[in-house]
């Protein structure tokens, strides 16, 4: 699948735009969870985790899966591919264990500490409100090292496409190199006999006089 200019554009604004909405809001949601678990106050600890539920259920999974959906789209439009690239194929699978450990780790853990706090008692684990948002951070920041310095080289599929593209455009020159061969030579041929036709026609000419 190859995309056009202006929309590779287009995907690169949203998923840069969308990247940087999901590392804010894991930011946010360590603070709050080092805030609901280092706080004494009830009430601090009861506002901070319904916030992180907030940004749990409303904004943490639709940011996450714009990432991952315009990620997949570049990936899959640009020359880079998607299993070309060990950095590729690396940020893919992270991103995707990332976004499965927020809906299947993360929320429940929020969730079940909010039910916890909302009905009077302490936060039960500290752990469940700073797990999800460690991990992610730690996974997104590692991400984001690789997007830039785009280490480790090619996957075998990648070497293999590679090298089959080389032979192609090694057998294409070789098939223009023998289309026109004979044509050179012909042109070589006529060149040769217009010098000898015209030296005949000098030295008639000098005979004549």
């Amino acid at each position: 699948m190859k995309t056009s200019r202006p929309v590779r554009r287009g995907f690169l604004v949203v998923h840069v735009a969308a990247s940087a909405c999901w590392l804010g809001l894991t930011l946010g949601l360590l603070a709050l969870g080092v805030t609901a678990g280092t706080t004494g106050s009830s009430e601090t600890v009861e506002a901070s985790v319904r916030a992180m539920k907030l940004f749990a259920d409303w904004l943490l999974i639709p940011v996450a899966l714009l990432t991952f959906g315009s990620g997949l789209v570049l990936s899959l439009g640009t020359p880079w591919g998607l299993a070309r690239h060990r950095w590729v194929w690396t940020k893919f699978w992270l991103t995707l264990a990332t976004l499965t450990a927020t809906v299947f780790a993360l929320r429940p853990g929020v969730n079940s500490a909010l039910t916890a706090v909302a009905a009077g008692g302490p936060l039960p684990d500290a752990g469940d409100v700073l797990f999800g948002p460690v991990v992610s951070l730690t996974a997104y920041v590692f991400m984001t090292a690789i997007s830039v310095l785009k280490p480790w080289g090619l996957t075998r599929r990648g070497r293999r496409l590679r090298q089959a593209t080389a032979r192609g455009e090694r057998a294409a020159t070789g098939r223009t190199t023998r289309t026109e061969g004979p044509g050179r030579a012909a042109d070589s041929v006529a060149a040769t006999a217009s010098t000898t036709s015209t030296g005949s026609r000098s030295s008639t000419t000098r005979a004549s006089r």
